[in-house]
């Protein structure tokens, strides 16, 4: 399997499409203002106390108050709370192995023990807000690693039980004692697996480093909430998880981007950088890659699979629910056992891709076509799990119900990527009257003509659909694309974006800025 990661930065967000094999299997799009992002930590205020939900509300800057929950915690609660108070008196950073071991938090403990009112406490978003609900927090606090996991204020070795092999998990675990400091744990990776001393020694430095550097600000902060560590981007944050020798390129069209990404697999797969590609083309790059004919394809309410079977997803505020179609399929076959089997299974594997892609959390429930054979219901769970296998977000799936319903949990910690297919009518936009769009072309170039006078320069890329963009340029000697070029100004280019609709338009300056036309 060849993995390819296309990353695509705007003024205003940054998209990133995993592609297996040439299909498209992970999209992520993250504002460039995001803030409130899963692994980030913050100084925050307690709110207020909730004893009926055993949990807090703390105010972390955020619009809605976050959401603590005593079982979040963790067990090193009290040794960080000391580590805190230190702080305030001192206006100075202490080393943690200077601070003493408290005993555990019970279980069974009530928060109104530990936290009250106006407390300042260091939280780490462990989901981020969706719909009308806060981010959730947890005060154990930790920063992820390739290969390794900081969990400062507790002292243990933890290996990942994804590595089998006793003397891999025994060489890994007694290497990672002779190297880390006192009060400090790791959680050993399944990545880790093979990895030298001298690997390993490095990166548990780095996050020794990010860990000090985010504390030194704590003394300096005056006011509450403040943030006090950001995790790494998404794209950087996909690549820690998902990197792996099947990895051939990394295409970006941001030089900043293309040095930060660069250097990162640097460090974490050296000798392999060149992978990482500056992409410089015409097209924008999701075009370029055949991502955003995907992206138009595989979201929307209905999803066709192969041979002609589909899926129908809608979504809940709690839940998705699935519905499995044969369409077409079940025209050619005339054993009805059969068909259903050969649906399901094709139909689990286009599921499997859609969890991924939409990041789909909750619960799903999935109504498959009907079967009557258990070994056919058996065989389908079965497939089921083993195509969840690469998903790296927890899951939990359930055999096939009496009534041929699959439910599947799995965890939610940022809100569903969603995106709307469907294009609005760009001649009348929804109103039901439209101009001619023979016109089209002739209201295009009166805007260039008001446009070109007033930018410093004589650049403007236009950005229209394909099939306009080929209307535009047809001809060699006199297209319309190069008589605006002869009359208008000589920096205009046409190029074709698949993303607009069919009279959609932008217009874009050298840097990739998306520049106001005045609207009629």
């Amino acid at each position: 399997m060849n993995s390819e990661l296309i990353v695509d930065v705007s003024a205003k967000e940054i998209s990133m499409a995993l592609l297996e094999d040439q299909r498209l299997v992970e999209l992520q799009r993250e504002r460039r203002d995001l803030a409130f992002a899963v692994g980030d930590i913050y100084l925050g205020r307690v709110k207020k106390v909730m004893p009926g939900l055993n949990a807090a509300f703390v105010d972390v800057g955020y619009k809605k108050d976050a959401f603590l929950h005593y079982l979040d915690l963790g067990m090193i609660y009290q040794a960080q709370q000391r580590f805190l108070e230190q702080i305030e008196k001192t206006k100075a950073v202490p080393s943690l192995s200077k601070i003493p071991t408290f005993p555990d938090l019970p279980k069974d403990g009530k928060i109104a023990d530990y936290l009250k009112a106006g407390q300042n406490v260091l939280v780490q978003v462990v989901k981020e807000p969706i719909s009308t609900k806060g981010p959730r927090l947890s005060a154990e606090i930790s920063i992820a690693g390739r290969n390794l996991v900081l969990v400062p204020f507790s002292d243990k070795v933890s290996v990942s039980a994804k590595i089998e092999s006793h003397e891999e998990r025994a060489r890994l675990k007694q290497l990672i004692l002779s190297m880390k400091p006192k009060n400090f744990s790791v959680i050993i990776r399944t990545s880790a697996e093979g990895k030298r001393a001298s690997e390993l020694d490095q990166e548990l430095s780095r996050l020794l480093r990010r860990w000090e550097e985010s504390i030194q600000k704590l003394p300096k902060i005056t006011k509450t909430p403040k943030i006090v560590y950001e995790e790494s981007s998404r794209a950087l944050g996909i690549l820690r998880d998902t990197f792996n020798p099947s990895f051939q390129s990394i295409h970006v069209n941001d030089k900043a981007y293309y040095e930060e990404i660069r250097e990162y697999v640097r460090q974490i797969a050296p000798g392999r950088e060149d992978i990482v590609r500056l992409y410089t083309g015409n097209l924008p790059i999701f075009d370029e890659k055949n991502v955003t004919k995907q992206i138009k394809a595989s979201f929307g309410r209905t999803v066709t699979c192969k041979s002609g079977a589909y899926l129908i997803i809608e979504q809940t505020e709690a839940m998705y629910v699935v519905d499995v179609n044969s369409g077409n399929r079940s025209r050619k076959s005339t054993e009805q056992e059969g068909t259903a089997i050969d649906v399901n299974l094709i139909a689990a594997e286009e599921l499997a891709r859609q969890l991924r892609l939409r990041d789909m959390g909750g619960i799903i429930v999935v109504d498959f076509i009907d079967m009557h054979d258990q070994k056919n219901r058996q065989l389908l769970y079965e497939h089921m799990v083993k195509l969840m296998e690469s998903d790296r977000t927890r899951h939990n799936i359930l055999p096939l119900s009496k009534f041929g319903v699959m439910q599947i949990t799995r965890q939610r910690v940022r809100p569903a990527t969603q995106i709307n297919t469907d294009e609005t009518c760009p001649t009348c936009l929804g109103t039901g009257k439209m101009k001619s769009s023979i016109l089209f072309t002739d209201q295009l170039e009166e805007k260039l003509r008001d446009l070109a006078p007033r930018l410093d320069t004589s650049y403007i890329n236009v950005h229209v659909h394909p099939y306009v963009a080929a209307y535009l340029t047809k001809g060699f000697f006199m297209s319309i694309a190069r008589r605006w070029k002869l009359q208008i100004a000589r920096g205009i280019r046409v190029t074709p974006n698949q993303s607009l609709g069919f009279l959609d338009y932008k217009f874009v300056d050298k840097e990739g800025n998306e520049i106001e036309a005045l609207e009629e």
